[in-house]
């Protein structure tokens, strides 16, 4: 996500605290919310994917396997 659409959403944001927003705007806010939360679910999905832990018996595991089946 650049900074352009990180800076519309905070725009967008505080215009609803103040004077509220028109329907196209709550449109356009809630796309950019949608775009925003699923970038931020990617990118903690690739760090859990570089995170091992180890189990009782010693033996390291990728974290997503280790509680596939929990």
């Amino acid at each position: 996500m650049d900074k352009n659409m990180i800076a519309r959403i905070n725009e967008l944001a505080k215009k609803k605290k103040t004077v509220g927003l028109t329907a196209a705007e709550q449109e356009e806010q809630k796309k950019l919310y949608k775009t925003y939360l699923g970038e931020i679910r990617q990118q903690f999905s690739q760090t859990l994917d570089n995170v091992s832990v180890e189990e009782k018996d010693g033996k390291v595991v990728p974290f997503k396997e280790a509680f596939k089946n929990e």
